[in-house]
Protein backbone atom coordinates (compact mmCIF):
# COMPACT_ATOMS: atom_id res chain seq x y z
CA UNK A 1 0.00 0.00 0.00
CA UNK A 2 1.28 3.47 -0.91
CA UNK A 3 0.67 6.18 1.73
CA UNK A 4 -1.53 8.96 0.33
CA UNK A 5 -3.30 12.19 1.29
CA UNK A 6 -6.86 13.14 0.37
CA UNK A 7 -8.41 16.59 0.84
CA UNK A 8 -11.51 16.42 -1.41
CA UNK A 9 -14.07 13.67 -1.71
CA UNK A 10 -15.39 12.64 -5.11
CA UNK A 11 -18.48 14.85 -4.79
CA UNK A 12 -16.41 17.99 -4.20
CA UNK A 13 -14.10 17.12 -7.10
CA UNK A 14 -17.13 16.82 -9.39
CA UNK A 15 -18.40 20.17 -8.09
CA UNK A 16 -15.09 21.85 -8.93
CA UNK A 17 -15.02 20.45 -12.46
CA UNK A 18 -18.66 21.22 -13.23
CA UNK A 19 -18.49 24.79 -11.90
CA UNK A 20 -15.23 25.44 -13.77
CA UNK A 21 -16.86 24.29 -16.99
CA UNK A 22 -19.89 26.51 -16.32
CA UNK A 23 -17.61 29.54 -15.89
CA UNK A 24 -15.91 28.80 -19.22
CA UNK A 25 -19.24 28.37 -21.00
CA UNK A 26 -21.04 31.40 -19.57
CA UNK A 27 -18.24 33.90 -18.91
CA UNK A 28 -15.30 32.56 -20.92
CA UNK A 29 -11.66 33.61 -20.65
CA UNK A 30 -10.03 36.70 -22.09
CA UNK A 31 -7.32 35.89 -24.64
CA UNK A 32 -5.32 38.98 -25.56
CA UNK A 33 -3.85 37.49 -28.72
CA UNK A 34 -5.77 37.98 -32.01
CA UNK A 35 -4.03 35.14 -33.85
CA UNK A 36 -4.77 32.59 -31.12
CA UNK A 37 -8.39 33.74 -30.95
CA UNK A 38 -8.69 33.48 -34.72
CA UNK A 39 -7.37 29.94 -34.70
CA UNK A 40 -9.86 29.00 -32.00
CA UNK A 41 -12.71 30.53 -34.01
CA UNK A 42 -11.57 28.69 -37.15
CA UNK A 43 -11.74 25.44 -35.16
CA UNK A 44 -15.36 26.10 -34.22
CA UNK A 45 -15.03 27.58 -30.74
CA UNK A 46 -17.18 30.58 -29.81
CA UNK A 47 -15.20 33.84 -29.85
CA UNK A 48 -16.18 37.44 -29.13
CA UNK A 49 -13.47 39.32 -31.05
CA UNK A 50 -14.55 42.73 -29.80
CA UNK A 51 -14.15 41.66 -26.15
CA UNK A 52 -11.25 39.27 -26.93
CA UNK A 53 -13.11 36.57 -25.10
CA UNK A 54 -13.13 32.81 -25.73
CA UNK A 55 -16.11 30.73 -24.62
CA UNK A 56 -15.72 26.99 -24.14
CA UNK A 57 -18.55 24.47 -23.93
CA UNK A 58 -18.41 21.38 -21.68
CA UNK A 59 -18.33 19.02 -24.65
CA UNK A 60 -15.26 20.88 -25.97
CA UNK A 61 -13.58 20.43 -22.57
CA UNK A 62 -14.42 16.73 -22.63
CA UNK A 63 -13.04 16.33 -26.14
CA UNK A 64 -9.79 18.09 -25.20
CA UNK A 65 -9.32 15.97 -22.07
CA UNK A 66 -9.76 12.81 -24.12
CA UNK A 67 -6.99 13.97 -26.46
CA UNK A 68 -4.56 15.11 -23.75
CA UNK A 69 -2.02 12.39 -22.81
CA UNK A 70 -2.15 10.88 -19.33
CA UNK A 71 1.66 10.83 -19.18
CA UNK A 72 4.55 13.11 -20.11
CA UNK A 73 7.66 11.28 -21.27
CA UNK A 74 10.99 13.07 -20.84
CA UNK A 75 14.26 12.20 -22.53
CA UNK A 76 17.88 13.08 -21.95
CA UNK A 77 19.84 15.57 -23.99
CA UNK A 78 21.16 12.60 -25.98
CA UNK A 79 17.64 11.28 -26.60
CA UNK A 80 17.49 8.39 -24.11
CA UNK A 81 14.31 7.75 -22.04
CA UNK A 82 14.66 9.38 -18.62
CA UNK A 83 11.39 9.90 -16.75
CA UNK A 84 7.67 9.30 -17.16
CA UNK A 85 5.36 11.72 -15.36
CA UNK A 86 2.12 9.87 -14.65
CA UNK A 87 0.11 8.28 -11.85
CA UNK A 88 1.67 8.86 -8.43
CA UNK A 89 5.29 8.98 -9.60
CA UNK A 90 7.01 11.89 -7.82
CA UNK A 91 9.93 13.87 -9.27
CA UNK A 92 11.54 16.83 -7.50
CA UNK A 93 13.03 19.73 -9.45
CA UNK A 94 14.36 23.10 -8.26
CA UNK A 95 11.93 26.00 -8.28
CA UNK A 96 12.41 28.53 -11.08
CA UNK A 97 13.07 32.13 -11.97
CA UNK A 98 14.65 33.69 -8.89
CA UNK A 99 16.13 37.15 -9.36
CA UNK A 100 18.71 36.82 -6.56
CA UNK A 101 21.08 34.24 -5.18
CA UNK A 102 22.19 33.65 -1.59
CA UNK A 103 25.97 33.45 -2.02
CA UNK A 104 27.10 30.25 -0.26
CA UNK A 105 30.56 31.70 0.33
CA UNK A 106 29.56 35.06 1.85
CA UNK A 107 25.93 34.42 2.91
CA UNK A 108 24.99 37.68 1.15
CA UNK A 109 22.00 38.19 -1.14
CA UNK A 110 23.02 39.49 -4.56
CA UNK A 111 22.20 39.38 -8.28
CA UNK A 112 23.48 36.18 -9.95
CA UNK A 113 26.04 35.98 -12.74
CA UNK A 114 26.76 33.32 -15.32
CA UNK A 115 29.47 31.93 -13.03
CA UNK A 116 26.76 31.28 -10.42
CA UNK A 117 24.63 29.53 -13.00
CA UNK A 118 27.57 27.30 -13.95
CA UNK A 119 28.12 26.44 -10.28
CA UNK A 120 24.44 25.59 -9.98
CA UNK A 121 24.59 23.40 -13.12
CA UNK A 122 27.53 21.50 -11.67
CA UNK A 123 25.84 21.01 -8.29
CA UNK A 124 22.42 19.97 -9.57
CA UNK A 125 23.97 17.53 -12.06
CA UNK A 126 25.26 15.38 -9.19
CA UNK A 127 22.18 15.34 -6.95
CA UNK A 128 20.62 11.92 -6.42
CA UNK A 129 17.06 12.77 -5.41
CA UNK A 130 16.35 15.94 -7.38
CA UNK A 131 15.32 14.20 -10.58
CA UNK A 132 16.08 16.92 -13.12
CA UNK A 133 17.11 20.58 -13.04
CA UNK A 134 15.19 23.74 -13.76
CA UNK A 135 16.55 27.02 -15.08
CA UNK A 136 16.46 28.14 -11.47
CA UNK A 137 17.51 31.80 -11.69
CA UNK A 138 18.39 34.50 -14.17
CA UNK A 139 21.76 36.15 -14.56
CA UNK A 140 22.29 39.89 -14.89
CA UNK A 141 25.39 39.76 -17.10
CA UNK A 142 23.61 39.08 -20.40
CA UNK A 143 20.99 41.13 -22.29
CA UNK A 144 17.69 40.47 -20.53
CA UNK A 145 15.70 39.97 -23.73
CA UNK A 146 17.53 36.65 -24.22
CA UNK A 147 18.21 35.73 -20.58
CA UNK A 148 15.69 32.88 -20.79
CA UNK A 149 17.63 31.20 -23.62
CA UNK A 150 20.93 31.87 -21.84
CA UNK A 151 19.75 29.92 -18.77
CA UNK A 152 18.74 26.99 -20.94
CA UNK A 153 22.07 27.10 -22.79
CA UNK A 154 24.13 26.89 -19.59
CA UNK A 155 22.12 23.90 -18.37
CA UNK A 156 22.25 22.14 -21.74
CA UNK A 157 26.01 22.65 -21.78
CA UNK A 158 26.46 20.89 -18.44
CA UNK A 159 23.81 18.25 -17.85
CA UNK A 160 22.21 15.52 -19.96
CA UNK A 161 19.09 15.47 -17.76
CA UNK A 162 15.76 16.95 -18.89
CA UNK A 163 15.23 20.59 -17.90
CA UNK A 164 12.23 22.56 -16.64
CA UNK A 165 12.34 26.01 -18.21
CA UNK A 166 10.20 28.67 -19.88
CA UNK A 167 10.33 31.90 -21.85
CA UNK A 168 10.23 35.45 -20.49
CA UNK A 169 9.08 37.13 -23.71
CA UNK A 170 6.64 36.38 -26.55
CA UNK A 171 9.55 35.54 -28.87
CA UNK A 172 11.57 33.46 -26.41
CA UNK A 173 10.34 29.93 -27.20
CA UNK A 174 11.59 29.70 -30.83
CA UNK A 175 15.11 30.73 -29.80
CA UNK A 176 15.11 28.13 -27.03
CA UNK A 177 13.65 25.59 -29.44
CA UNK A 178 16.61 26.18 -31.76
CA UNK A 179 19.01 25.32 -28.93
CA UNK A 180 17.24 22.04 -28.20
CA UNK A 181 16.89 21.18 -31.88
CA UNK A 182 20.70 20.89 -32.03
CA UNK A 183 20.27 17.63 -30.10
CA UNK A 184 17.53 16.17 -32.30
CA UNK A 185 17.25 15.26 -35.99
CA UNK A 186 14.10 17.33 -36.63
CA UNK A 187 11.24 19.14 -34.95
CA UNK A 188 9.24 15.93 -35.11
CA UNK A 189 12.07 14.13 -33.35
CA UNK A 190 12.05 16.86 -30.68
CA UNK A 191 8.30 16.37 -30.33
CA UNK A 192 8.69 12.61 -29.97
CA UNK A 193 11.64 12.85 -27.56
CA UNK A 194 11.22 16.08 -25.56
CA UNK A 195 14.06 17.14 -23.26
CA UNK A 196 12.26 19.95 -21.47
CA UNK A 197 9.02 21.11 -19.89
CA UNK A 198 8.15 24.79 -20.30
CA UNK A 199 6.11 26.68 -17.72
CA UNK A 200 3.21 28.66 -19.21
CA UNK A 201 1.16 30.85 -16.87
CA UNK A 202 -2.39 32.09 -17.41
CA UNK A 203 -2.91 35.58 -16.04
CA UNK A 204 -5.30 35.10 -13.14
CA UNK A 205 -8.18 35.56 -12.98
CA UNK A 206 -9.42 33.96 -16.24
CA UNK A 207 -7.10 35.74 -18.68
CA UNK A 208 -4.32 34.88 -21.11
CA UNK A 209 -1.96 37.76 -21.91
CA UNK A 210 0.01 38.20 -25.12
CA UNK A 211 3.21 36.57 -23.79
CA UNK A 212 1.59 33.44 -22.37
CA UNK A 213 -0.66 33.05 -25.43
CA UNK A 214 2.32 33.24 -27.79
CA UNK A 215 4.34 30.88 -25.60
CA UNK A 216 1.48 28.38 -25.72
CA UNK A 217 1.32 28.51 -29.51
CA UNK A 218 5.09 28.25 -29.88
CA UNK A 219 5.41 25.33 -27.45
CA UNK A 220 2.80 23.46 -29.47
CA UNK A 221 4.65 24.34 -32.68
CA UNK A 222 7.99 23.13 -31.30
CA UNK A 223 6.60 20.06 -29.55
CA UNK A 224 7.59 21.20 -26.04
CA UNK A 225 5.45 19.82 -23.16
CA UNK A 226 3.84 22.54 -21.05
CA UNK A 227 2.98 22.81 -17.37
CA UNK A 228 0.11 25.27 -16.92
CA UNK A 229 0.83 27.21 -13.71
CA UNK A 230 -1.87 29.69 -12.63
CA UNK A 231 -0.76 31.99 -9.81
CA UNK A 232 -3.89 32.44 -7.72
CA UNK A 233 -3.74 34.91 -4.80
CA UNK A 234 -6.41 33.98 -2.29
CA UNK A 235 -8.47 37.00 -1.29
CA UNK A 236 -6.89 39.34 -3.87
CA UNK A 237 -7.48 37.97 -7.39
CA UNK A 238 -9.12 34.66 -6.49
CA UNK A 239 -11.75 33.76 -3.88
CA UNK A 240 -10.48 33.68 -0.33
CA UNK A 241 -11.91 30.18 0.12
CA UNK A 242 -10.08 27.05 -1.07
CA UNK A 243 -13.03 25.74 -3.08
CA UNK A 244 -13.53 29.02 -4.92
CA UNK A 245 -9.84 29.35 -5.73
CA UNK A 246 -9.60 25.75 -6.96
CA UNK A 247 -12.60 26.29 -9.25
CA UNK A 248 -11.06 29.39 -10.88
CA UNK A 249 -7.71 27.63 -11.03
CA UNK A 250 -9.29 24.63 -12.77
CA UNK A 251 -11.13 26.82 -15.27
CA UNK A 252 -7.88 28.56 -16.25
CA UNK A 253 -6.05 25.27 -16.80
CA UNK A 254 -8.96 23.74 -18.71
CA UNK A 255 -8.92 26.75 -21.05
CA UNK A 256 -5.23 26.15 -21.71
CA UNK A 257 -5.82 22.45 -22.35
CA UNK A 258 -8.64 23.16 -24.79
CA UNK A 259 -6.55 25.67 -26.74
CA UNK A 260 -3.56 23.32 -26.79
CA UNK A 261 -5.49 20.25 -27.92
CA UNK A 262 -7.31 22.35 -30.52
CA UNK A 263 -3.99 23.44 -31.99
CA UNK A 264 -2.49 19.95 -31.89
CA UNK A 265 -4.34 16.94 -30.43
CA UNK A 266 -2.18 14.84 -28.15
CA UNK A 267 0.24 17.59 -27.11
CA UNK A 268 1.52 16.79 -23.57
CA UNK A 269 0.44 19.10 -20.72
CA UNK A 270 0.63 19.12 -16.92
CA UNK A 271 -2.05 20.32 -14.52
CA UNK A 272 0.06 22.62 -12.35
CA UNK A 273 -0.07 25.70 -10.19
CA UNK A 274 1.54 28.15 -7.79
CA UNK A 275 -1.30 29.41 -5.57
CA UNK A 276 -0.54 31.72 -2.67
CA UNK A 277 -2.42 33.33 0.15
CA UNK A 278 -2.75 37.10 0.26
CA UNK A 279 -1.64 38.31 3.69
CA UNK A 280 -4.19 40.98 4.56
CA UNK A 281 -1.88 42.83 6.98
CA UNK A 282 1.51 42.54 5.27
CA UNK A 283 0.20 42.46 1.65
CA UNK A 284 2.60 39.60 0.88
CA UNK A 285 1.87 36.42 -1.06
CA UNK A 286 3.09 33.40 0.95
CA UNK A 287 3.05 30.29 -1.23
CA UNK A 288 3.93 28.12 1.79
CA UNK A 289 1.03 29.38 3.92
CA UNK A 290 -1.09 26.57 5.30
CA UNK A 291 -4.17 27.88 3.48
CA UNK A 292 -2.25 27.77 0.18
CA UNK A 293 -1.18 24.18 0.89
CA UNK A 294 -4.84 23.18 0.98
CA UNK A 295 -5.31 24.63 -2.50
CA UNK A 296 -2.24 22.75 -3.76
CA UNK A 297 -3.68 19.51 -2.39
CA UNK A 298 -7.17 20.12 -3.74
CA UNK A 299 -6.18 21.06 -7.30
CA UNK A 300 -3.78 18.10 -7.47
CA UNK A 301 -6.70 15.80 -6.76
CA UNK A 302 -8.71 17.52 -9.48
CA UNK A 303 -5.88 17.12 -11.99
CA UNK A 304 -5.58 13.43 -11.19
CA UNK A 305 -9.34 12.96 -11.46
CA UNK A 306 -9.12 14.44 -14.97
CA UNK A 307 -6.42 11.90 -15.86
CA UNK A 308 -3.61 14.45 -16.27
CA UNK A 309 -0.01 14.57 -15.01
CA UNK A 310 0.36 17.11 -12.19
CA UNK A 311 2.82 19.80 -11.13
CA UNK A 312 3.09 21.97 -8.00
CA UNK A 313 5.34 24.63 -6.48
CA UNK A 314 5.96 22.79 -3.20
CA UNK A 315 9.15 22.30 -1.23
CA UNK A 316 10.34 25.90 -1.23
CA UNK A 317 10.25 28.45 1.61
CA UNK A 318 9.22 32.07 2.04
CA UNK A 319 11.99 32.57 4.64
CA UNK A 320 14.80 35.00 3.81
CA UNK A 321 17.59 32.81 5.18
CA UNK A 322 18.50 29.21 5.93
CA UNK A 323 16.71 28.90 9.24
CA UNK A 324 14.08 26.86 11.08
CA UNK A 325 11.25 28.37 9.05
CA UNK A 326 12.99 27.41 5.81
CA UNK A 327 13.40 23.81 6.93
CA UNK A 328 9.86 23.47 8.24
CA UNK A 329 8.17 24.97 5.16
CA UNK A 330 10.33 23.02 2.75
CA UNK A 331 9.92 19.63 4.39
CA UNK A 332 6.21 20.14 4.96
CA UNK A 333 5.70 20.94 1.28
CA UNK A 334 7.81 18.00 0.12
CA UNK A 335 5.99 15.52 2.33
CA UNK A 336 2.62 16.85 1.17
CA UNK A 337 3.70 16.61 -2.49
CA UNK A 338 4.89 13.03 -2.01
CA UNK A 339 1.67 11.98 -0.25
CA UNK A 340 -0.38 13.60 -3.03
CA UNK A 341 1.70 11.94 -5.74
CA UNK A 342 2.53 15.21 -7.54
CA UNK A 343 4.44 14.21 -10.67
CA UNK A 344 6.75 17.24 -10.96
CA UNK A 345 7.46 19.15 -7.74
CA UNK A 346 9.11 22.56 -8.20
CA UNK A 347 10.66 23.81 -4.97
CA UNK A 348 14.16 22.72 -3.86
CA UNK A 349 16.67 25.51 -3.44
CA UNK A 350 14.20 28.39 -3.31
CA UNK A 351 13.60 31.05 -0.64
CA UNK A 352 11.91 34.43 -0.17
CA UNK A 353 8.67 34.12 -2.19
CA UNK A 354 10.48 32.43 -5.12
CA UNK A 355 12.91 35.36 -5.40
CA UNK A 356 16.08 33.98 -3.79
CA UNK A 357 17.99 30.81 -4.71
CA UNK A 358 20.45 29.03 -2.44
CA UNK A 359 22.86 26.25 -3.40
CA UNK A 360 23.22 25.32 0.27
CA UNK A 361 19.47 24.89 0.52
CA UNK A 362 19.51 22.89 -2.71
CA UNK A 363 21.94 20.26 -1.39
CA UNK A 364 19.98 20.06 1.87
CA UNK A 365 16.68 19.81 -0.02
CA UNK A 366 18.08 16.92 -2.03
CA UNK A 367 18.30 15.04 1.27
CA UNK A 368 14.79 16.13 2.27
CA UNK A 369 13.51 14.86 -1.08
CA UNK A 370 15.01 11.47 -0.26
CA UNK A 371 13.11 11.44 3.05
CA UNK A 372 9.83 12.42 1.39
CA UNK A 373 10.21 9.75 -1.30
CA UNK A 374 11.07 7.13 1.31
CA UNK A 375 7.98 8.08 3.32
CA UNK A 376 5.62 7.08 0.49
CA UNK A 377 7.24 3.76 -0.34
CA UNK A 378 4.77 0.88 -0.31
CA UNK A 379 4.07 -0.64 3.11
CA UNK A 380 3.43 -4.34 2.74
CA UNK A 381 3.95 -7.63 4.55
CA UNK A 382 7.56 -8.59 3.86
CA UNK A 383 8.13 -11.94 5.51
CA UNK A 384 7.28 -10.50 8.92
CA UNK A 385 3.80 -11.96 9.52
CA UNK A 386 3.44 -14.14 11.53
CA UNK A 387 6.11 -12.86 13.92
CA UNK A 388 6.93 -16.16 15.61
CA UNK A 389 10.56 -16.12 14.40
CA UNK A 390 10.98 -12.59 15.76
CA UNK A 391 9.74 -13.59 19.22
CA UNK A 392 11.98 -16.68 19.33
CA UNK A 393 15.03 -14.70 18.17
CA UNK A 394 14.52 -11.93 20.73
CA UNK A 395 14.08 -14.44 23.54
CA UNK A 396 17.23 -16.30 22.54
CA UNK A 397 19.52 -13.41 21.52
CA UNK A 398 18.01 -10.37 23.20
CA UNK A 399 18.11 -8.48 19.87
CA UNK A 400 17.50 -8.97 16.14
CA UNK A 401 20.66 -7.48 14.69
CA UNK A 402 21.82 -10.83 13.30
CA UNK A 403 18.36 -12.22 12.59
CA UNK A 404 18.20 -13.36 8.94
CA UNK A 405 15.14 -11.16 8.33
CA UNK A 406 17.07 -8.08 9.53
CA UNK A 407 20.12 -8.85 7.43
CA UNK A 408 17.97 -9.36 4.33
CA UNK A 409 15.68 -6.35 4.62
CA UNK A 410 17.43 -3.55 6.51
CA UNK A 411 18.96 -1.92 3.38
CA UNK A 412 15.46 -1.40 1.96
CA UNK A 413 13.67 -0.47 5.20
CA UNK A 414 16.20 1.61 7.14
CA UNK A 415 17.16 4.86 5.43
CA UNK A 416 20.66 6.19 6.12
CA UNK A 417 20.84 9.92 5.29
CA UNK A 418 23.85 11.59 3.76
CA UNK A 419 26.12 14.18 5.41
CA UNK A 420 23.64 17.04 4.92
CA UNK A 421 21.69 15.67 7.92
CA UNK A 422 23.33 15.23 11.33
CA UNK A 423 22.47 11.85 12.89
CA UNK A 424 25.57 11.55 15.10
CA UNK A 425 25.35 11.23 18.87
CA UNK A 426 26.90 13.93 21.03
CA UNK A 427 30.24 12.17 21.42
CA UNK A 428 30.54 11.45 17.68
CA UNK A 429 29.54 15.01 16.85
CA UNK A 430 32.13 16.50 19.21
CA UNK A 431 34.92 14.66 17.35
CA UNK A 432 33.97 16.09 13.95
CA UNK A 433 36.01 18.98 12.51
CA UNK A 434 34.49 22.25 13.65
CA UNK A 435 33.44 23.24 10.13
CA UNK A 436 31.31 20.08 9.91
CA UNK A 437 29.59 20.65 13.26
CA UNK A 438 27.81 23.83 12.19
CA UNK A 439 25.05 23.34 9.61
CA UNK A 440 25.68 26.32 7.32
CA UNK A 441 29.40 25.54 7.17
CA UNK A 442 28.71 21.84 6.50
CA UNK A 443 26.35 22.69 3.63
CA UNK A 444 28.88 25.16 2.22
CA UNK A 445 31.47 22.38 2.13
CA UNK A 446 28.99 20.06 0.40
CA UNK A 447 28.32 22.70 -2.25
CA UNK A 448 32.04 23.19 -2.88
CA UNK A 449 32.55 19.42 -3.08
CA UNK A 450 29.73 19.09 -5.61
CA UNK A 451 31.23 21.85 -7.77
CA UNK A 452 34.71 20.31 -7.59
CA UNK A 453 33.47 16.76 -8.25
CA UNK A 454 31.35 17.66 -11.27
CA UNK A 455 31.75 15.03 -13.97
CA UNK A 456 29.21 16.08 -16.61
CA UNK A 457 29.13 14.84 -19.23
CA UNK A 458 29.31 18.29 -20.79
CA UNK A 459 28.06 19.03 -24.28
CA UNK A 460 30.37 18.37 -27.21
CA UNK A 461 32.38 21.30 -28.57
CA UNK A 462 30.55 21.55 -31.91
CA UNK A 463 27.11 21.91 -30.36
CA UNK A 464 28.50 24.25 -27.72
CA UNK A 465 29.87 26.53 -30.40
CA UNK A 466 26.59 26.49 -32.33
CA UNK A 467 24.56 27.32 -29.21
CA UNK A 468 26.81 30.30 -28.58
CA UNK A 469 26.42 31.40 -32.19
CA UNK A 470 22.61 31.36 -31.86
CA UNK A 471 22.81 33.37 -28.65
CA UNK A 472 25.33 35.82 -30.06
CA UNK A 473 22.93 36.59 -32.92
CA UNK A 474 20.15 37.13 -30.37
CA UNK A 475 22.31 39.38 -28.20
CA UNK A 476 23.76 41.39 -31.06
CA UNK A 477 27.25 41.24 -32.53
CA UNK A 478 28.39 44.22 -30.44
CA UNK A 479 27.61 42.38 -27.16
CA UNK A 480 30.31 40.35 -25.46
CA UNK A 481 28.73 37.28 -23.85
CA UNK A 482 30.31 35.69 -20.75
CA UNK A 483 32.58 32.71 -21.35
CA UNK A 484 31.27 29.30 -20.27
CA UNK A 485 33.95 26.64 -20.06
CA UNK A 486 32.66 23.11 -20.51
CA UNK A 487 35.66 20.93 -19.68
CA UNK A 488 35.14 18.10 -17.19
CA UNK A 489 36.91 18.67 -13.92
CA UNK A 490 38.74 15.69 -12.47
CA UNK A 491 37.51 15.11 -8.90
CA UNK A 492 40.15 15.87 -6.20
CA UNK A 493 40.42 12.25 -5.11
CA UNK A 494 40.97 11.13 -8.68
CA UNK A 495 43.66 13.79 -9.09
CA UNK A 496 45.47 12.46 -6.01
CA UNK A 497 45.29 8.89 -7.30
CA UNK A 498 46.67 10.00 -10.67
CA UNK A 499 49.58 11.83 -9.01
CA UNK A 500 50.39 8.71 -6.94
CA UNK A 501 50.23 6.55 -10.07
CA UNK A 502 52.66 8.84 -11.90
CA UNK A 503 55.13 8.85 -8.98
CA UNK A 504 55.16 5.04 -9.03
Amino acid sequence: MRPTAKFLDDTLIDTVIQEAQRLLQEYGVFVYHPELLRRMADAGLRVDEARQCLYIDPDQVKDALEKAPSAVHLFTREGEPYATLTGDRVHFTPASSALYILDHRTARRRRPTTADLVDYARVVSGLKHVAYPSTAFSTNDVPQHMADAWRLYVLLAHTPRPIVSGAFTPDGVPRMGELMLLFRQSREDLRQRPMSIFTVCPTSPLRWNEDSSQNLMDCVDWGIPMEFVPVALMGLISPVTPMGTVIVHTAEILSGIVMTQTLRPGHPVLFGGAPAAFHMQLTTNPMTAVEALRVFAAYTQVGKALGLPTQAYLGQSDAKALNMQAGAETYGGMVLAALLGVNSVSGPGMLDFVNLFSLQKLVFDDELAAHALFLVKDIDVVGDVPLDDFVRTVREEGHVLTWSHTLEHWPQHLYLPGPAVDRTNRDQWSKLPQEWQEEASRLRHLVEEAIANYQGPPVDEARHAEMRRILQVAAGEDVTLPEVRIEVRTPPRARKRERRRRRR
